[in-house]
């Protein structure tokens, strides 16, 4: 290989991880006003960030620089994909520097449950709605290694996949309260997984009462 097309390869190759690492956020939502805010990086569920656009927005519409990703491409990465949402979330045109708070959804919740709750020194704190759950095994090691405050919503009728089931939900929060952890359990009846705006089982007031509960959530983790 001459030194010119080694030179080529390695462009191309840069070239390729710059676009890989664009693709992997998918739209930030600036805050009304305009300018820089707290950040929020929002996890979607396995349906994908177009699902949760408008619950995105609702949040942006609070004051906040949303950054929505897609929590597909965060599964089976250990955490890896979460950690890199926030890195480029921060880098964001309207991001104000500092810790940014992580709200999650379904799959995504799952992500942010388990993976991005272990690091205070990037995340002032978790909202999670109907996340994923049945695969945290080791309830006592994930309570060991969560590190920052928690809010979690879900429904009691939800028995999507067997994911998000609610006795779990109700397992981790005495866990958690066990553990002298900061969380708690908000759950809504007779509501169905994806009860948000525009979901597959949209609850009107389920849906209002999570989201004034993650707008009085969001503004107690970013005065700390």
């Amino acid at each position: 290989m001459t030194l010119f097309s080694r030179f080529a390869a390695i462009i191309v190759a840069l070239a390729c991880l710059t676009v890989a690492s664009a693709a992997y956020a998918q739209e930030e939502l600036p805050p009304p006003q305009g300018g820089k805010a707290r950040v929020v990086v929002v996890a979607s569920g396995m349906s994908g960030p177009e699902h949760y656009r408008t619950v995105a927005r609702e949040i942006s519409q609070m004051g906040y620089d949303v950054v929505l990703f897609d929590g597909n491409t965060m599964e089976g990465t250990h955490g890896a994909g979460v950690k890199d949402a926030i890195l480029q979330a921060q880098q964001m045109p309207h991001a104000l520097p500092g810790k940014v708070a992580l709200v999650g959804f379904s799959l995504g919740g799952g992500m942010v449950l388990y993976y991005g709750t272990q690091w205070p020194d990037l995340v002032a704190g978790a909202v999670v709605w109907y996340p994923a759950t049945t695969f945290i095994k080791d309830v006592p090691g994930w309570v060991s290694r969560t590190k920052v405050p928690v809010l979690m919503f879900a429904g009691e009728a939800d028995t999507f996949r067997g994911c998000c089931l609610i006795g779990q939900a109700h397992a981790l929060a005495a866990a958690a309260a066990a553990g002298g952890l900061s969380f708690q359990l908000f759950t809504y009846p007779k509501t169905e997984h994806d009860f948000v705006k525009d979901g597959a089982h949209y609850k009107p007031e389920s849906y209002s009462d999570a989201l004034q509960k993650t707008a009085d959530k969001l503004k107690e983790y970013f005065a700390q």
